[in-house]
């Protein structure tokens, strides 16, 4: 069983003054990268030999979340399902973190406004955070960490969250967040180059970028 990634690369993009994710668009594909490590910890999802992502079983996970990434991943690359549906998977997120009463979902202020959402409790993001801060300051191997919790500062680094990883920190700890990142490739080198892509695939989203 692994930590459920996506509600956690949520709480930790959170910031509730501005009443929802630090930057929707860049928080979409955090999201949708955090299921796709999350489903291929728990070994739904594997890479072939020609890069492609394959489906292992097909069980339900019981998350709607991933239900909905699993359904079409497969005979696709990471990249293009870290942009795939990825508006679609945020608001999935925020109505299931909504039903367990993590989060309260307000209505726009303006007709074409975006949801605003407010966490009902905020130790817990704060509890995610001093997670990832203990991760990131932690001075044992990087190859005793959990997996969950080296692939959360992999991701908090990727998708520029500044409330856990800062830029000092993105370039004191840079070796500490590579060597996290880095264990993503034992789970599929696509998946690793994908987080690692994500500056780059958030900055492209801003342009138009298709797929959401």
């Amino acid at each position: 069983m692994t930590d459920d990634l996506t509600r956690l690369v949520y709480l930790l993009a959170h910031d509730e003054a501005a009443e929802g994710p630090y930057d929707r668009s860049r928080t979409e594909l955090l999201v949708r990268a955090a299921a796709l490590v999350d489903l291929a910890l728990r070994g739904r999802l594997r890479e072939d030999g020609d890069g492609s992502v394959a489906v292992s079983g097909t069980t339900p996970t019981g998350d709607p979340v991933l239900d909905g990434v699993l359904r079409d991943a497969a005979g696709h690359n990471w990249k293009h399902l870290v942009r795939r549906h990825r508006k679609r998977t945020l608001t999935g997120l925020e109505d299931r973190l909504a039903a367990a009463g993590l989060l309260t979902v307000h209505a726009p202020r303006t007709f074409l406004g975006t949801r605003r959402v407010s966490v009902t409790d905020p130790a817990v993001p704060a509890a995610v955070r001093a997670r990832v801060s203990a991760v990131l300051h932690g001075d044992g191997p990087v190859s005793g960490l959990p997996a969950a919790d080296a692939a959360l500062l992999a991701l908090a680094a990727a998708g520029g969250v500044r409330s856990v990883v800062s830029r000092r920190d993105q370039k004191t700890y840079r070796a500490r967040i590579d060597a996290c990142t880095g264990r993503l490739a034992a789970l599929a080198p696509g998946l690793e180059k994908a987080v690692r892509g994500l500056p780059t695939t958030m900055v492209a989203a801003r342009g138009g970028m298709g797929g959401g």
